[in-house]
C-alpha cells in the first residue's frame, strides 16, 4: 500500500471545501504545488486554481490539460478520514470528500513520481457540484492545451466522453392570500397550483437520455393563510441539446396553463447550464486513455451519462476534454469510501497517459 498516497489524500480532506467556501482548500494546494511539483501558480477572480507544470524529460511542448474540482458536497466540515483494511471512509456524520480529492491526490503522486511528462496545466475549479460554476466561468485565454483529461467519475473503467445540456427552472407561482378560517374563499392557493402542475409532470427518465427532477419547493409562510406564493425549483437534462429545450418548454408551458386554471399566475426562469457535446472515440484523447486503463488490465467502457462535470466547460472552450474514474464509490453519502489500492492504480493510469503523450504529438 502507497501510505504517502494515504496520507496525502487524508490531510486534503481534512481542509474543509464545501462549495462555495473552497479559499482554504485552494490557497493549501496553491502552496502544495508549488513547493512540490514547481508549479507557476495563479488563482483567477472566481477562485479557480490554475498549476503550470514545466515538462519532464521530455522535448514535447504541447500542454495538457487536467481537471478536478476543489468543492465537495454537504456535510463537508471537519471531516475525518479512518484508513482501515486499505479503505479510507470518514469517521462521524460527514461525506468522505473524495469527489473529487482522491483525483487531486491522484493527479499530485501522479506528477510527483512522474519519471517524465509533457508540460502540464492543471485547473482545480470551484464550484463544481453547484452548477460548475468555476469551469464555465474560467478565462480560456489563460490556457493553451487542446486536449485535456478531468479525474471526476467513480469507476475506473469508465471513459466518459460526453455529457448533457442542463437546464435549471425557476418557477414563481403567485395566487392570493385570504385568512384560512375567516374566509378561504377569497384566497387562491399558489400551492395548489403547484401541485396540479406537478402532478401533470413525468419526472425520472422521460426517454433514454433526457431526465427531469423537481428539486426544491417552498410554498406559504402561517399555517392559517391561504399560500399566496410558491417557489418550484426544477432540473432538466438531455444528452440531446433540442430534446432538453423542447422538453424545458413543456414544464414551462405546464405551470403556465395549471396556474391560470385555478385563477394564479406563474412566471418561469429558464437558465441553460451546459450544452451537451459528445467527443468522438477516434480522438486522441480517447485513444490514449483506452492504452492507459488497458495497460492496467481493465476493459475501458465509453459512457455519455446524463450527469455533468467540468469536461462540458472544457469542450465548450474548445479543448477536447473527457472524463476517467477516480475510484471512489457511494460518492456524495456518508459511506462514502476509497481503497488505496484503487488510488495506486489511478496513479498508474495517469503515468501511462503522460507516457503515450510524451511518445506522441
Amino acid at each position: 500500500m502507497n501510505q504517502e498516497l494515504a496520507d496525502t489524500f487524508m490531510k486534503m480532506v481534512r481542509v474543509s471545501s464545501e462549495s462555495g467556501e473552497e479559499k482554504e482548500f485552494i490557497l493549501y494546494l496553491e502552496d502544495l504545488f508549488i513547493k512540490e511539483l514547481r508549479a507557476e501558480c495563479t488563482i483567477d477572480p472566481y477562485g479557480n486554481l490554475i498549476a503550470i507544470i514545466p515538462a519532464k524529460n521530455t522535448f514535447i511542448t504541447e500542454s495538457i490539460l487536467f481537471g478536478v474540482h476543489a468543492d465537495t458536497v454537504k456535510p463537508g466540515k471537519n471531516i475525518e478520514p479512518i484508513l482501515k483494511d486499505g479503505i479510507i471512509r470518514p469517521k462521524g456524520e460527514t461525506i468522505l470528500g473524495a469527489d473529487d480529492k482522491a483525483g487531486i491526490a491522484e493527479l499530485f503522486e501522479a506528477v510527483r513520481t512522474a519519471e517524465r511528462h509533457p508540460p502540464l496545466e492543471i485547473v482545480v475549479s470551484v464550484g463544481e457540484e453547484i452548477g460548475h460554476i468555476g469551469s464555465i466561468s474560467l478565462d480560456a485565454a489563460l490556457l493553451r492545451s487542446k486536449i485535456g483529461f478531468v479525474i471526476d467519475t467513480d469507476n475506473l473503467d469508465n471513459i466518459v466522453v460526453g455529457g448533457p445540456s442542463h437546464m435549471r427552472l425557476n418557477v414563481d407561482i403567485i395566487g392570493k392570500a385570504a385568512h384560512a378560517g375567516m374566509e378561504p374563499e377569497k384566497g387562491i392557493s399558489s400551492i395548489k397550483a403547484a401541485a396540479y402542475a406537478i402532478s401533470m409532470l413525468k419526472e425520472g427518465w422521460i426517454d433514454e437520455e433526457t431526465t427531469v427532477n423537481i428539486g426544491i419547493i417552498n410554498g406559504g409562510q402561517v399555517l392559517n393563510a391561504v399560500p399566496e406564493r410558491t417557489n418550484v425549483k426544477i432540473e432538466c437534462r438531455s444528452q440531446s441539446h433540442e430534446k432538453c429545450l423542447n422538453q424545458s418548454n413543456l414544464i414551462k408551458e405546464i405551470f403556465l396553463t395549471a396556474a391560470k386554471a385555478v385563477g394564479a399566475r406563474a412566471e418561469v426562469k429558464m437558465e441553460l447550464g451546459t450544452t451537451a457535446f459528445r467527443v468522438s472515440e477516434d480522438t486522441r484523447s480517447v485513444r490514449v486513455a483506452k492504452k492507459a486503463l488497458s495497460f492496467i488490465g481493465l476493459e475501458p467502457r465509453i459512457l455519455t451519462p446524463c450527469g455533468g462535470s467540468d469536461a462540458t466547460s472544457y469542450n465548450e472552450k474548445g479543448i477536447e476534454t473527457i472524463v476517467i474514474g477516480m475510484g471512489a464509490k457511494a460518492v456524495h453519502t456518508k459511506e462514502e469510501n476509497i481503497a488505496v489500492e484503487d488510488m495506486q492504480k489511478v496513479v498508474a493510469i495517469i503515468q501511462h497517459i503522460f507516457k503515450e503523450l510524451c511518445e506522441t504529438q
